[in-house]
């Protein structure tokens, strides 16, 4: 049983560290959205094109516009951080439990 508590370990791994990188993506458009980018520079675009189909269904479902801010990348981190709070924990704990 030690191999399925190794594979769970090491998927909640990839996966806090997926998590983490997306949340500093999504940081760092948040950041770049502050300025008048140039849409044409290929990070701007990466950023756009990686963070815009999370973002675009968080301001589908709730209106986070307020005074002309938008909140969705502040609701999108936190959603994150329970992700990594909650799912990535329970599968270290499910890990250790298997083995």
């Amino acid at each position: 049983m030690f191999i399925l508590s190794n594979f769970i370990i090491a998927l909640a791994k990839v996966l806090d560290i997926g998590l983490n990188l997306y949340m500093w993506i999504i940081i760092a458009q948040a950041v770049i959205s502050w300025v008048n980018p140039d849409p044409y520079n290929p990070i701007v675009r990466f950023l756009h094109s990686v963070t815009e189909p999370v973002l675009y269904n968080i301001r589908r479902l709730i209106p986070v516009y307020f005074g002309g801010l938008d909140f969705s990348p502040i609701i999108a981190i936190l959603v994150i951080i329970f992700l990594k709070t909650f799912l990535v924990q329970s599968l270290i704990q499910l890990a250790v439990r298997v083995g």
